[in-house]
């Protein structure tokens, strides 16, 4: 028999958008079946915008392998990153991925320089190789594989999403609620 909560939360996405289902009625991230049957040895529910964040850490590499995974629109975007030397989003560098109007999902590195960042495709100070990206039952995902910064496994760490993209080019998100509070730290180790 299904719990008070569980009825609760079966009740509340049937009458709301699933974006906005409480963090706490979410699937867990150890749930999730990529298509491709991709595996990832780690993954963490991120704190806000019903996030999760998958990887496989190759220490002989010295590389991380991530899934970046959060409910969004076919109009919107999404995106992931680390900041080396701060906790905010300025000086981030970002993976952002949207649907292109060519119908393609389309993802790229990106450079967060400013609270006005161009989102223009953008080398990192990092190594960055395999980046893709797909829209899977209104949720966008990022791939990737990073070269682990100085050789270090805890980082700091963005996430984000925007409802709008103009002209193939992400525009800025909410600076309300979840959008300003996605931010803090991951362990690869």
């Amino acid at each position: 028999m299904a719990t008070p909560f569980k009825l609760l939360c079966f009740l509340f996405a049937l009458t709301s958008s699933t974006s906005l289902l409480p963090s706490s009625c979410a699937q867990t991230c150890s749930g999730y079946t990529f298509s491709d049957n991709k595996v990832f040895s780690s993954c963490t529910d991120l704190p806000h915008l019903g996030a999760s964040l998958y990887y496989d850490r190759n220490a002989s590499a010295n590389t991380v392998s991530v899934a970046f995974k959060a409910p969004q629109t076919s109009t919107g975007w999404v995106a992931w990153g680390l900041n080396p030397n701060a906790t905010k989003m300025v000086g981030s560098q970002a993976i952002v991925a949207f649907l292109h109007s060519n119908g393609s999902m389309m993802a790229y590195p990106t450079q967060l320089d400013s609270y006005a960042p161009s989102m223009a495709p953008a080398a990192l100070s990092f190594p960055v190789n395999d980046v893709s990206a797909e829209y899977v039952n209104k949720e966008m995902i990022i791939f990737a594989t990073l070269g682990l910064v100085g050789g270090g496994t805890k980082f700091n760490q963005v996430w984000q999403e925007g409802s709008t993209v103009l002209n193939d080019v992400p525009k800025a998100h909410s600076t309300r609620g979840d959008n300003i509070k996605s931010l803090g730290t991951i362990d690869f180790q």
